[in-house]
């Protein structure tokens, strides 16, 4: 199921729970948790790495709780949410000053990604891929071709031009590309 249908599917049932939740209710915010928090932890592990994924998809869904009462429900929840993990996420990577190589020139970073070995009964692990990704690439390559957002909004959230949005994507796709080549 598509992330959009998903979003039409249980845009009712989110937006009685998101009221529910804001009311105080534990239960109806239990439920919300355990729809939503897959996408969100596959989110948050994609944009800060598998060491702190748990503990900053709690830290999302304790903002989310604190944040409820400024759900309106214009948008469905999953949408309001993923936005407010996408808040917390650029916050902790703020803290931990993962800003290092956020604009990668050059054809040296290729060197720095362990070949991806051949043969039948290897996988490509494309999410290890990923991970491999210098992390300005990596955030802009989830954002847009994981996440759908365009240019101008990842260039918002940032905090730097849609031409750069646009070079680290186009560089994230070349690295993923050499490696899944090898």
């Amino acid at each position: 199921m598509t992330n959009l249908k998903q979003d039409r599917d249980l845009r009712p049932v989110d937006a009685d729970d998101a009221v529910l939740a804001a009311a105080g209710d534990a239960g109806a915010f239990e439920r919300l948790y355990n729809r939503h928090v897959p996408r969100i932890h596959s989110l948050v592990r994609r944009m800060i790495g598998a060491d702190l994924a748990d503990e900053v998809t709690q830290d999302v869904f304790v903002r989310a709780w604190q944040k409820l009462g400024s759900y309106r429900g214009e948008a469905a929840f999953g949408t309001w949410l993923h936005r407010v993990a996408i808040n917390v996420i650029l916050g902790r990577r703020k803290q931990l000053g993962i800003r290092r190589e956020r604009f990668v020139e050059g054809e040296g970073v290729v060197g720095r990604l362990s070949s991806n070995p051949k043969g039948a009964e290897t996988a490509i692990d494309f999410e290890t891929a990923i991970e491999l990704l210098p992390d300005g690439a990596q955030q802009v390559f989830v954002l847009h071709d994981v996440e759908g957002y365009k240019h101008g909004e990842i260039a918002q959230m940032l905090g730097i031009s849609s031409g750069t949005s646009k070079s680290q994507l186009h560089r994230a796709r070349m690295i993923l590309r050499d490696y899944l080549d090898r």
